[in-house]
């Protein structure tokens, strides 16, 4: 389950890439990508 889970994140957050326009930005889904996978397994 948690493996669907860190799947579907990572997904979303190639996503999340691909539609960003700054470096900043990048940074930004990164850290928030890697917030919800730190929530996803606990």
């Amino acid at each position: 389950m948690i493996r669907i889970v860190v799947s579907l994140l990572l997904v979303v957050a190639c996503g999340q890439l691909v539609a960003c326009n700054t470096v900043r930005g990048v940074g930004q889904d990164i850290e928030s990508a890697g917030d919800a996978i730190q929530r996803s397994t606990h």
